[in-house]
């Protein structure tokens, strides 16, 4: 690559990890790369903002573990920490979860408001026999099936289902493809479900943990960041039967601008967005219901039209009702709710992860997280995050869908799966948040469907994303965000470093036996 080249990334947290990766081990200068982002902030799904009297938000965050996401922490490694010299944002997350152990001892919750046991996975053997069988089926047999379409119904009554669904997201209608890999990715994570002993959490919220320090170091390396520009359609032409990249056509400030990408050039894009076209209500108002009109999938959809190698983003986006959920933070301005949390699960806030209300119409779910939870919260301020998988359901305390609560309303339906009394949250300030394309990459899939980081047939061009294909890896997590940028940059660069690749828990002769020992407990 010449050093006169310049590198346009678009979107998402990819970006910044492939920025890392273009001047850690391509060695391009800083100033040759530019990041545009459609949000106001940089970083995608990884977010975090707000002020004690406003109430923070978050939209999620994404699960963390030492003993997987191998590309993350060899990124992390080299990006300093900014509270404590010396050390990497590697060690930083670990000092930090040794201080904070985690060990959930209410990760279920019924509506007697009793902790359910949940040493017992619940499984009968056909549950047991059915789970092995869809692990050991190839892949290409799995293409476009769903989960349902692989194990018995009474399957998703278990406490296993209830405990791995609400820890990864999975709906019974999402791809078997990727639930098989889920439970060979983190067959660890298997052996301790029920506690989440393996989670890992960062010191903040992982838009001030992750998002910052590596922002932080590629500005100082002379990266440059716009915000606001959202990118429209990319400008390409044929040359030797392979698709070249000449523009970004994208809107900054209200203006249609058209950015050209010049030979020896390269541009990443982030092809769909799990929290695109995502809304935000208020303790008073519901949040906007958002559709695809109002997302960038079009950017993908106009390149992948006519070219298979390119991936069929209709997959993923064309059902709403299947891939959108609902989340909501919460602040405090006392600490009631949380003495209230910790007499009744026995975990100090950032000890316990999910609470999973198993009987809740909305199966809604809330963490506890370490306080503070963002660097600049009061130390009277209190925040907690919840989501739930079926916002489209009638409430039991609240007779609409949670899709259509004010932030008051799901409050009020939080205290009765609580039995809370109501001042427990009295003048909280309750921040819901629509996402209708959250578990679009779970969706059903069959081969081809997901492009490769770089294409065949692409010559200076790469997808970054949740949405691309990585043998053996899961989506839904940041380690396959930076894993695809590790992968695409060292392949467009040539770079002679090999990707670190996934550790296979799954063919450790102690962690399956483990895996067995759970599976019949």
């Amino acid at each position: 690559m010449r050093t006169d080249s310049k590198v346009y990334l678009i979107g998402g947290i990819g970006s910044l990890a492939a920025a890392a990766f273009l001047v850690r081990d391509g060695h391009l200068p800083g100033s040759n790369i530019s990041i545009l982002e459609a949000l106001p902030v940089l970083g995608g799904s990884l977010d975090g903002a707000g002020a004690p009297a406003g109430g923070y938000s978050m939209r999620g965050g994404r699960m963390l573990t030492t003993d997987n996401y191998e590309c993350t922490w060899d990124l992390y490694k080299s990006i300093p920490s900014l509270r404590h010299a010396g050390q990497s944002v590697f060690d930083e997350t670990v000092a930090f979860n040794e201080r904070h152990e985690a060990h959930s001892r209410a990760r279920l919750v019924d509506r007697r408001r009793a902790i359910v046991p949940v040493r017992s996975m619940g499984f009968s053997v056909r549950d047991r026999l059915e789970l092995l069988g869809l692990a050991r089926t190839d892949e290409g047999a799995l293409a476009d099936r769903r989960i349902t379409d692989c194990l018995a119904p009474e399957f998703f009554g278990t406490n296993f289902w209830y405990l791995w669904s609400t820890t990864f997201a999975f709906q019974p209608w999402h791809s078997a493809v990727e639930f098989k890999r889920y439970l060979l990715r983190f067959l660890l994570e298997f052996t301790r479900i029920e506690t989440l002993a393996g989670v890992k959490r960062t010191v903040y919220n992982q838009y001030d943990s992750l998002v910052v320090p590596l922002q932080t170091w590629l500005a100082a390396r002379g990266v440059r960041m716009v915000t606001d520009c959202r990118a429209t359609e990319l400008d390409h032409k044929t040359e030797d039967g392979r698709l070249v990249v000449t523009g970004i056509r994208c809107v900054r400030a209200a203006r249609a601008e058209v950015i050209p990408v010049s030979d020896g050039d390269l541009v990443f894009l982030q092809n769909g967005s799990m929290t695109d076209a995502s809304s935000l209500g208020s303790t008073t108002t519901a949040p906007a219901k958002r559709t695809k009109a109002d997302s960038s999938w079009a950017v993908w959809e106009k390149l992948a039209a006519g070219r298979p190698n390119f991936g069929r983003p209709a997959a993923f986006n064309s059902c709403i009702a299947q891939s959108y959920w609902e989340s909501f933070t919460v602040t405090l301005n006392t600490s009631t709710f949380f003495d209230e949390m910790f007499r009744l699960s026995g975990n100090r806030a950032g000890t316990g992860g999910l609470v999973s209300f198993k009987d809740s119409n909305w199966l809604m779910s809330i963490v506890l997280a370490a306080q503070p939870h963002f660097p600049n919260q009061p130390e009277d301020v209190f925040v907690f995050w919840g989501y739930a998988l079926f916002p489209d359901r009638v409430g039991d305390f609240v007779p609409k869908p949670m899709a259509d609560c004010t932030g008051a309303e799901i409050l009020q339906e939080l205290c009765g799966h609580l039995r809370f009394d109501p001042e427990a949250l009295a003048a909280a300030n309750c921040i819901p948040c629509r996402m209708p394309f959250l578990t679009s990459m779970f969706m059903p899939r069959g081969l081809g469907d997901r492009p490769v980081p770089v294409p065949p047939g692409s010559r200076n061009f790469a997808f970054v994303s949740q949405f691309v294909e990585i043998p053996d890896d899961v989506v839904f997590t940041v380690e396959y965000s930076v894993r695809a940028a590790q992968t695409a940059v060292y392949q467009l660069l040539g770079i002679d470093r090999v990707v670190p690749p996934v550790t296979p828990h799954a063919r450790s002769l102690v962690t399956m036996l483990e895996a067995l020992i759970k599976a019949f407990e």
